[in-house]
């Protein structure tokens, strides 16, 4: 267990790695001798040293990289929040492992290594409008199922969710700890109408007063307005970081499981690069509060890593011109560095 008591996961985000700076210095070099102008490759050239800074080496390598899907209930979705009923969560983990979905598909296609996690989904969280969405131990768990599948020596690690109303809770979260009006973080998550979208409003201003109170902390924010997939992802991205494994982010609901912690401790996402920014209205918004300028903007909005997992190519890409370009002195060309 990465978190045995709340105690520990506090002091994680404490004391948060650094990139290895020698190797950043010797990717940088390495750039500079690469057979191109310098800069000419743009941002695959900010991603290659990236990696190699959180990988610890002058030569990144993608050999040994996992997307997981975590799945949840929530209980708010008696409230009308979604187009879809809460069924449709376990349905959906079925179609993950019978290998039907996009994430099947694009997890293939990227060389992503594809768990799936599904949580409690017989028990959803409490209607957080009248209750903590997760009691203490609760939330602790899900923190700690999300740990527990990063492993040391992981090479990129891209989390992703699925859970019929988590657009609801990631709205929650996100007005709780960014600020701003709720409608600024409130989107037609997989389907609603005007109508549904006003009443999705209400709800999270009712939550939120109802928990206007609480301790403004990260894990407070987390179980009191989010679910158990939603946590699971922040317990990944934390332990990613505890073990310096670069994370390649999804969509809106990816991002705002990060709000509350990215709030109190705006590093936390040094080790993460935005693989997209979702048609879900409020990610733009969140990407810009963090500073992440996305790989893509595709116009997706599905969720499951699967945005992320497209963004992986790139990733690809960049690493692939890293590690194989010749440099000028083995190209015999003049002009370099």
């Amino acid at each position: 267990m990465s978190f045995a008591t709340l105690a520990d996961f506090e002091a994680a985000l404490r004391d948060l790695p650094v990139p290895d700076a020698p190797a950043l210095a010797a990717a940088r070099a390495r750039q500079g001798h690469l057979t191109k102008p310098a800069g000419s490759l743009g941002r695959l050239e900010d991603i290659a040293v990236f990696l190699a800074g959180w990988q610890g080496r002058e030569i990144p390598v993608l050999a040994r990289c996992r997307a997981v899907v975590f799945a949840g209930n929530h209980g708010v979705t008696a409230q009308g929040v979604s187009a879809f009923p809460a069924e449709v969560t376990a349905q959906m983990v079925a179609n993950f492992a019978a290998g039907g979905a996009a994430i099947n598909a694009l997890s293939a296609a990227a060389g992503l290594d594809l768990h799936v996690v599904p949580l409690d989904l017989d028990r959803p969280t409490a209607d957080f409008t009248g209750d903590a969405a997760m009691t203490g131990a609760e939330c602790l768990a899900a923190l700690n199922a999300g740990a527990a599948t990063v492993e040391p020596g992981l090479d990129l690690f891209v989390p992703g969710e699925m859970g019929i109303g988590n657009t609801t809770a990631a709205a929650a979260l996100c007005a709780r700890a960014l600020g701003g009006d709720v409608a600024d973080w409130v989107g037609p998550g997989t389907g609603l109408d005007r109508a549904g979208i006003e009443r999705k409003i209400a709800v999270i201003e009712a939550a939120l007063t109802f928990h206007a109170g609480a301790p403004a902390t990260p894990f407070e924010t987390l179980r009191r307005l989010g679910g158990r997939e939603i946590a699971a992802m922040a317990g990944a991205v934390v332990r990613a970081r505890q073990l310096r494994v670069p994370v390649v982010l999804d969509g809106f609901i990816c991002c705002a499981a990060i709000a509350p912690i990215a709030a109190v401790h705006p590093g936390i996402l040094d080790h993460c690069l935005a693989g997209h920014c979702s048609a879900e209205p409020g990610h733009v918004r969140l990407l810009d509060r963090f500073g992440l300028v996305p790989l893509l903007n595709l116009g997706m909005r599905l969720g499951e890593a699967s945005g992320a997992a497209v963004a992986v190519q790139i990733v690809r890409c960049a690493v692939a011109t890293h590690a194989q370009m010749a440099t000028f002195a083995q190209a015999g060309v003049a002009g370099g560095a």
